[in-house]
């Protein structure tokens, strides 16, 4: 691959892994370290991408496996896993609406309360509008496991974000 293919690749794709990859880290730093260490992989070993057929779907399994990666490297040297789930991120931009920034705001917060993999199916079939297909096979797991860790994830979203709903309804 060329060094100008890969800056296409990365203009291409970077805004939608970005997003994908902070809601599972929690950390905008781990975040951009994972994007720069995907991004030198493919530069390194371009013949990856060959035998892709779709490049997007390809570039979000290669993220989500260094971020499972990442994240067990650090649970297994400080069992901070939990805590890092619980960062207050900024997901997305702001309003000028008090209730939707509050409403915002304790999505991200809910969403951080998710286990990592029931976090990465919510946000790839919601904001990435992906199959439960395109996701199983993106996140190397069974068609049945990414249907039900969204519903698992969902359903604990409406429970958590219900009492909010109802009180700003």
């Amino acid at each position: 691959m060329l060094p100008r293919d890969l800056e296409l690749l990365c203009t291409r794709h970077s805004a939608a892994l970005f997003p994908f990859l902070i809601n599972l880290t929690r950390n905008e730093a781990d975040t951009l370290d994972i994007l720069q260490e995907l991004f030198i992989s493919l530069a390194r070993r371009p013949e990856l991408l060959a035998p892709v057929r779709n490049e997007r779907e390809f570039l979000f399994r290669l993220a989500h496996n260094l971020a499972i990666d990442l994240i067990r490297r650090r649970e297994s040297r400080t069992r901070a896993h939990a805590a890092v789930g619980q960062e207050t991120v900024e997901l997305f931009e702001p309003v000028a609406s008090p209730d939707e920034s509050a409403y915002r705001r304790e999505l991200a917060a809910a969403l951080g309360e998710l286990p990592p993999d029931q976090r990465a199916v919510v946000h790839l079939k919601l904001w990435e509008g992906l199959t439960f297909e395109a996701i199983a096979e993106l996140l190397e797991i069974p068609l049945n496991t990414a249907a039900s860790r969204y519903r698992y994830g969902v359903d604990k979203l409406r429970q958590r974000l219900r009492p909010l709903y109802e009180e700003i309804r």
